[in-house]
């Protein structure tokens, strides 16, 4: 089996971002921010499978952003408190999926989801 070789530094870009977007999880989402911001500079010169990558982790940031926003004003009412693990589990799903996808030269399998 032979594998499709793939310019390192195609690749490079969209792993930093996975790994911005992970580190968020500790860093009090600095890094999705910048993570975001790169993905924007990038996703328009990328080959058609990375931009599929930088359409899915632009979609990460702003549907989390929607998704932390309802967990925060549930958390008044205390609910939110048992969303947030699941945010950090979706995000960490999301994150792992397209790492994955990219160091094997594949799109995402649903870029447009708002789940996985």
């Amino acid at each position: 089996m032979t594998q499709n070789y793939i310019p390192r530094d195609e690749i490079r870009p969209p792993q930093i971002i996975y790994a911005l977007y992970l580190a968020g999880l500790v860093t009090a989402n600095i890094t999705l921010l910048i993570g975001v911001v790169i993905a924007y500079v990038y996703r328009r010169e990328a080959a058609p499978w990375l931009q599929q990558h930088y359409r899915y982790l632009i979609r990460t940031f702003w549907i989390g952003t929607l998704y932390a926003s309802i967990a925060f004003l549930l958390s008044i009412v205390m609910v939110g408190l048992l969303i947030w693990p699941l945010l950090a589990v979706w995000l960490g799903v999301r994150c792992i999926l397209g790492w994955i996808n990219v160091r094997q030269g594949q799109p995402p399998a649903r870029p447009g989801s708002w789940l996985w």
